[in-house]
């Protein structure tokens, strides 16, 4: 008699899960408070994943077998690092200002 194959629907369920447990308990384990949208965050995509099998409505978020939509896996990887206690990624630019130049000085007038 022979197994059934894994089904892959519960493969990511159960794979996203684990992700969002370990990064809870990194966070506990190393002493770094989460903010209240992280932990929030947290609960409400396990409660999602654990219900419906995946924690978005709208296919087009996500890859089909997946069960955390693209932002919601990002959100889920800075969480563990912030755990993890690694740097913040880059933040964005300040758009195409000049860089190293100083204002230049306005002339005084020697009004006495």
């Amino acid at each position: 008699m022979r197994a059934k194959p894994p089904d892959p629907k519960e493969q990511a369920k159960k794979a996203a899960l684990n992700a969002l447990k370990r990064a809870r308990r990194a966070a506990e384990k190393s002493g770094i408070a989460l903010s209240e949208w992280e932990g929030e965050f947290l609960t409400s995509v396990a409660q999602r994943v654990e219900t419906y099998g995946r924690a978005f409505a709208d296919p087009e978020k996500g890859a089909r077998g997946q069960a955390l939509s693209g932002n919601q896996a990002i959100k889920l990887k800075e969480i563990a690092r912030k755990a993890k206690g690694e740097a913040k990624p880059m933040k964005r630019g300040k758009g195409f200002g000049r860089r190293g130049r100083e204002p230049e000085p306005t002339p005084e007038s020697d009004e006495d």
